[in-house]
């Protein structure tokens, strides 16, 4: 397994894994749902800064369940009343305060103990305010929930459903999968039921450090990845070292027709840490690209009619192939039938790890060659390629949700690696300001740079490839909106990212 990941649940392991990680210890519990419902609060208000920010007057309406969920919200919404002195929640116990299990009732004495219970009413859900919430929080529900769902419930989330509010959480995962959410709070432990996308809307992992107490599944098959896939690259680079310790980059990309893909992958590799980059375009492309970005090294290839790579400058790639140690090929190659003839070549004869995208993923590239490859496909793109003999490859499903399917090299006491079976790591980093043209041509040189310097490792590169792009552009949409910003702008933010993963947990 990567580290930097913990695995993913189903809700019979989740209820087999809490039971022995808090062994009916109350005030083991009771800390574990404080620390969940201020983690809810800190990531609520981070969110909502793609939205401006929760206003100094904000209104809350918090959903409460029986159990922990409820507790959770509760907590949640007292720690944003404590930060935002303007703002006021509004409580639904959605089956009554009195049936309140002993921890929910304990969140619910101490919100409307704290001097805030002015600021705090409790509501029979037939009433709302004219203009709607500006945060819901959803903690009727938690894993444990077995349907069906009673008639009133339905009808009061179907309500909810309609009512104008501004951003909705549910903790944890969202009420019977009924009621809607903008985001989903994975508190302590991702849940399968989370990776429904359609319900669960955008989820965050929220860390509690359950896994640092008690390892459970080591070999799960389904992973979540966490920022502590990055924080080896914000450390302290030796100090006997020079631009080849860290891996040379070569970027095989563009056409007349799509110029700007493969100076957006040059951009993001220069970005990632390598040594060199050296970028092979069609010729008519160089000057301005060099202009552009002068720290690569702009190789003119010679161009067909069309604009697209042509055959007879395979020479030049031969030649650089002996230093480098990685290579990425794709990004607006267009699909001309010699320049796709070319990318076969070009993978059947590589020597060094790749990193196929775009236009280079058709069935006959894929399947070429046999050295160690990752390959980016959009939705589309993967169902072209998958029935594709596929030759030792890291395989990053790009969408809502980002998947990578690999096999990581484990260690033996001999020099080679043994292969472990493949695992799925799960990317919830990122979101809708990421579609948009030129994303993919990012996290294409950002994993190529990455891989240079990691070559033997291309699920380790491509998982921190797809984590630091995710992050930046998390931070892109919390710096400047989702709307009306560039690709590019993208790059600003990823020092910000390894600055901020320096000191998180890599186990």
């Amino acid at each position: 397994m990567l580290p930097g990941s913990h695995p993913i649940l189903d809700c019979d392991e989740a209820r087999e894994f809490e039971a022995r990680l808090f062994a009916g210890d109350e005030a083991h519990a009771w800390a574990a749902m404080q620390r969940a419902g201020r983690a809810v609060a800190t990531a609520v208000l981070r969110d909502f800064e793609e939205i401006g920010g929760f206003p100094a007057d904000g209104r809350i309406l918090v959903l409460a369940g029986k159990g922990h969920n409820g507790g959770d919200a509760l907590i949640a919404a007292q720690t944003i009343l404590e930060e935002i002195p303007g703002a006021r929640a509004e409580v639904i116990f959605v089956f009554g305060e009195r049936v309140l299990r002993p921890l929910a009732q304990r969140a619910w004495r101490e919100l409307s103990g704290t001097g805030l219970l002015t600021r705090v009413r409790t509501i029979t859900g037939r009433e709302t305010r004219a203009t709607g919430y500006d945060l819901s929080l959803d903690g009727i529900f938690g894993f444990q929930f077995r349907p069906p769902v009673e008639p009133r419930v339905a009808e009061l989330l179907e309500r909810v459903n309609a009512w104008p509010i501004r951003l909705r959480a549910a903790v944890d995962l969202p009420s019977a999968g009924l009621c809607r959410a903008d985001f989903c709070y994975a508190t302590g432990i991702v849940k399968t039921p989370a990776l429904d996308t359609a319900t669960a809307g955008r989820v965050r992992y929220l860390d509690l450090g359950f896994f640092e107490v008690e390892r459970v599944a080591p070999n799960a098959l389904a992973r979540v990845l966490t920022p502590g896939v990055l924080a080896p690259l914000a450390a302290l680079r030796p100090p006997l070292s020079d631009k080849r310790t860290y891996g040379h980059v070569l970027v095989v990309a563009g056409s007349r027709q799509f110029p700007g893909a493969a100076l957006m992958t040059t951009l993001a590799a220069l970005r990632s840490g390598a040594g060199l980059v050296t970028a092979l375009v069609p010729e008519s492309l160089v000057p301005a690209f060099a202009a552009r970005a002068p720290e690569a090294m702009w190789i003119g290839w010679p161009e067909t009619p069309a604009g697209g790579l042509a055959l007879e400058g395979l020479h030049l790639l031969r030649q650089k192939l002996e230093r480098a140690t990685a290579l990425v090929l794709g990004p607006g190659l267009g699909r001309e039938g010699e320049t796709l003839a070319l990318a076969a070549e070009i993978v059947q004869a590589s020597p060094v790890p790749l990193v196929l995208d775009a236009d280079a993923l058709q069935p006959g590239v894929v399947s070429a060659g046999s050295a160690p490859r990752v390959l980016t496909p959009h939705a589309g793109e993967w169902a072209r390629i998958e029935k594709a003999k596929l030759v030792d490859a890291t395989i990053v499903e790009k969408g809502p949700v980002t998947r990578i399917v690999g096999r990581a090299s484990r260690p033996t006491s001999g020099r080679v690696g043994r292969k472990a079976r493949p695992t799925t790591y799960h990317s919830f980093f990122g979101g809708p300001v990421l579609a948009r043209g030129g994303s993919g041509d990012l996290l294409a040189g950002l994993i190529g740079g990455l891989l240079a310097q990691a070559p033997a490792d291309p699920l380790l590169a491509a998982a921190r490839g797809v984590v630091w792009h995710g992050q930046a552009a998390d931070a892109l949409a919390r710096s400047h909106g989702q709307v009306a910003v560039p690709a590019t702008q993208l790059l600003d933010f990823l020092p910000a990212v390894l600055r901020e993963c320096a000191s998180c947990p890599t186990s």
